[in-house]
């Protein structure tokens, strides 16, 4: 409830000429190869709208287990070895296996990472994938397709979809991909095509 009074004071705060520029961008997500014989009804839908320096960026999910966590992330590729990827939430679905979630941020053509140089990190987690204390140097590598993974490898288990472990939550031991935007080209991911207002 929190987070939907933000959004719509977020809203509220969009001047009235604002709107008439508003054109949303809506994309599907796609069962991901690994998860397609234990959740072959999985599915996403995306809505993506520029709103003044930010994107809201809304994830409706369906077809999954229920009351499951899931993690978000902004991949590079939409499948192994999905390149540079970051982070964005979690959506946790309801006894349906339906859930959804907006997120506030970069979500564009203009979304990207880089390293200019190498520093030292902070090392917080060091379970299976244990955090980097050193980042490698890299020029600005666009980021434009989205990924969706179980929260942990247990909750994949209960689902009957295989146990493996990836980096894909915050602790970094995740469970497998569920759904992601391999319907789109590696070079063409659905935020390509969202140019900020």
């Amino acid at each position: 409830m929190k987070k939907l009074i933000q959004l719509a004071v977020a809203l509220l705060a969009i001047p009235a000429s604002a709107w008439a520029d508003l054109t949303p961008v809506t994309f599907g997500m796609d069962v991901s190869a690994g998860a397609r014989g234990c959740l072959p009804d999985a599915r996403g839908s995306v809505t993506i709208t520029s709103v003044g320096l930010v994107e809201h960026m809304h994830v409706s999910v369906s077809g999954l287990p229920p009351n499951t966590e899931f993690a978000l992330f902004v991949t590079q590729v939409p499948r192994a070895p999905f390149g540079v990827t970051s982070f964005q939430g979690r959506i946790e679905t309801n006894h349906l296996g339906q859930g959804s979630q907006t997120f506030v941020g970069s979500f564009s053509n203009e979304t990207f990472t880089v390293a200019p140089g190498s520093a030292a990190a902070p090392s917080v987690f060091n379970g299976p994938f244990p955090d980097a204390t050193l980042n490698p140097p890299f020029n600005p590598i666009q980021m434009y397709h989205l990924g969706l993974w179980f929260g942990s490898s247990h909750a994949a288990a209960a689902a009957g979809c295989p146990a493996i472990v990836t980096p894909f939550n915050g602790a970094h031991d995740a469970g497998l991909q569920v759904l992601n935007t391999a319907h789109f080209r590696d070079d063409q991911g659905p935020l390509r095509g969202v140019t900020p207002q």
